[in-house]
Order: C-alpha cells, then structure tokens, then sequence
C-alpha cells in the first residue's frame, strides 16, 4: 500500500484541530460587506442580548492569549505571531474599550498550557484566548473550571467543547449543516456520504449524517477508503458503483485538498459518477491552495466558505498593518478580542461569562456572523460557493443574521 506523504496525513489530523479566520462586533444589523463593514466593526454596538450586569468602568480588562510559540516547530512560531498581530489589531479597532493583553507561550504542550492558564488566572486574567490545539484546550479548561474563567479556544473540535471551554475554529457541523440544507434547497435530497477511514473523516461522516437529517435529506448510501493512495483506488470503484445504484443526486466528501480530494474526484469521474448529473459536495474547502481550482474533478463542485468581500477586508488590513499575509487561523484572535469588546463595552467586564458569550443573535466576523453555542460549539454564517471553469462563484451568499436565509 502506497500511504500519502506525511505532510499530508498530519494535514488531515490537524483538520480536527483548528481552521479559519474571522473578526467579530455584536449582531445589531444586517452586514453591508468590504472594507466599509469591517471599519464598522470597533464600533461594538450595543445588542438586544442579555441584561448587562454593570457599566463599564472605563479600567483595562485582563486577557490571556495563549499561543504555540516555543515548540521548536516554525510552524508554530509563524501560528503565534499571526493571532498576536491580529489580536492587538482588534484591541486598536475597540475605541473606549480598553484590554490588557498578557501573552503566554504554550510550546503546543498540554501540560505547559495548563501551567500557563493557571499563571493568567493568578495574574488576574478575566477570560483566557487560547490554546491553539484541542489537547491543549481541554487540559486548559479543566485547570481554569473552578476559577470560572471562560476559555475561547481557536480548535474547531466539538470533543473540547463544553463547561468553560468554547471553540471559535469553524466546526464540520457547522460547515455540513449549511451545505446539506441549500443542496435540500436546490432538490438534492438523496445523498451518498463518502469518507476517510481516518479520525477526521469519521468526525466529518458524522457531521454529514447529521445534518443530512435535520435538513430533511436522505441518505442514499455511504462509502470509505483507508487514507493511501492504493486504498483510493481498490475503494473508488464500489463507492462510484453505490452512487449509481443508489441514484444518489449528490455525493458527500469529507477529502480535502491535502489529502484524496483531487484522486478521489478524478476516479469517481472515470468511475461514471458524472458532476453533471451527480453533485458533488466537499466539506472542506476546495479553493486551497487555489491550483486545486485546475483539477478536473472539482470543476461544478459545491464547498462553504466565509464570507469573501469580510474576509478579503481582513486580509488587505493585515498586510497593510504587519506587511504580510496573516496566516490562515489568525483572524480567530480578532474574532475573540472583538466579540469581549463588544460584551465589555455592552455591560461590563461582568458581561464575560456564558451567558454574555452564548447571546442568540452572535456576532458579525470578517468571515460572517457566527454565535457561541452553549455546549461550547459554534456556528458560523458561510456563503456556498461553486468552482466553474477553474474559478469560484458564490451561488448562496452567507446570511446576515441567524434566522435569516441560510439559518
């Protein structure tokens, strides 16, 4: 069996970890997009959330951002500098509210984020931004419970979550719920779920299935290949043979462009899965790195994404501000600074709790709304996109506020 390089399997580990980008204000109006938007964010208006429990006092309010720094790893280094850079550009855009901002370096060590959670707390911090990875995150939230500090982690895995712990990275539920509703939407109601034989791709089958019935879908069949090259291609011909005597409308892949996406959907096609007839739906996204955009099996598939005109607004303020590209999940620092600036500035510093945080109507991002969901999950607003002839078109924008089109 020929296994994919490395890179790639922890690529695919890491998906259970964290992911995305965004920036944060309280829902009061419905997003007007691009740069105007994103200036309106420091503004931090006032929402019909929960009763303030006091005014704000006007004295800096004490946050610990936890990051990976110091594991030897560039990766990491290059990780913690961007939710640095992006959290003291949240703390700028905050107008009155002020946040005193104590870093604390992780090493992307469990035990050394709980130390450095438990310093924050004696230090005096009010909420902890941080860790960057889950197994950091649920030893942090487990060291900090008792202290009743809430901890805004940047994974994206719904197993951390929980109690105190909140996870800002955008969730498989959260990606599947949104994508198996417009494909209900647009008639596409029996669907075949293929997937990873990996700890990704379960969590990813899961999430798929989930929403697959709550959107009111069908779930036509299931497939699975193991994570190699050799496994792709001895599975690809019974998962194309299901889709078609399934009559699946569409089929459901948890691959990413790291891993078996452009092999799998090239197979399939040669299989007799046609995308023309049979829709193809990714789960991650499919325009990184954007030379997957050429890859023919992509072409007409449906993926989620923020919303672009925010997200590019963030981009083009980074690198005017640091001088380059921030990497991929900085803006998730923005989105935990600003979303406790808007809180701060609506009731107090004793505003950052569950109850402030988990407010029904959410925050706005530079990805779009999103909203803390009180088992310490989260949903986010994401535009459906399409790649047709090698380039994306949004063919569903992303909802404005929960409740409306979208939600």
């Amino acid at each position: 069996m020929v296994a994919f390089p490395s890179s790639l399997a922890r690529a695919a580990v890491s998906a259970l970890s964290h992911l995305g980008a965004r920036v944060a204000r309280s829902v009061t109006a419905p997003v007007t997009g691009g740069l105007a938007a994103l200036a309106l964010l420091a503004a931090c208006e006032t929402t019909t959330g929960p009763a303030p429990t006091g005014a704000y006092n006007g004295e800096p309010v004490p946050v610990a951002l936890l990051v990976p720094s110091g594991s030897g790893e560039a990766t990491d280094d290059l990780i913690a500098q961007g939710l640095e850079n992006a959290a003291r550009m949240a703390i700028a855009d905050l107008g009155d509210v002020k946040v005193d901002l104590r870093v604390y370096p992780t090493a992307a060590n469990p035990d050394q984020a709980a130390a450095q959670a438990a310093k924050a707390v004696e230090d005096g911090a009010k909420a902890i931004l941080g860790p960057f990875y889950a197994l950091e995150a649920a030893k942090v939230g487990a060291t900090v419970a008792s202290a009743g500090v809430p901890v805004l982690s940047f994974s994206n895995n719904p197993a951390v979550a929980g109690g105190n712990v909140f996870v800002l990275g955008q969730t498989f539920d959260s990606t599947a719920r949104r994508l198996a509703s417009f494909a209900v939407s647009q008639g596409k109601t029996r669907i075949m779920v293929v997937s990873d034989e990996n700890a990704a791709g379960e969590a990813g089958k899961a999430a798929i299935e989930a929403a697959i019935a709550a959107s009111g879908g069908q779930i036509a069949a299931t497939g699975s290949y193991p994570f190699s090259q050799n496994g792709i291609v001895q599975a690809v011909t019974a998962i194309a043979g299901s889709a078609k005597s399934s009559n699946a409308q569409a089929v459901f892949l948890t691959a990413d462009t790291g891993g078996a996406l452009p092999l799998l959907t090239q197979l399939l096609m040669e299989n007799g899965v046609n995308p023309a007839a049979t829709q193809y739906i990714g789960l991650t996204r499919w325009d990184i790195p954007t030379a997957n955009l050429t890859q023919p099996g992509v072409q007409n598939g449906w993926f989620a994404m923020p919303d672009p005109n925010l997200a590019q607004a963030f981009l083009t303020r980074y690198q005017s501000t640091y001088g380059a590209a921030p990497h991929a999940t900085a803006g998730l620092a923005y989105d935990g600074i600003a979303a406790m600036g808007a809180l701060v500035k609506q009731g107090g510093i004793g505003q950052l709790n569950a109850q402030g945080l988990t407010q029904p109507q959410g925050f706005v991002g530079v990805g779009g709304i999103f909203r803390l969901n009180g088992n310490g999950t989260n949903q986010r607003g994401l535009a459906v996109a399409q790649i047709v002839n090698q380039q994306v078109q949004i063919i569903d924008p992303a909802p404005q506020s929960f409740g409306g089109t979208g939600y």
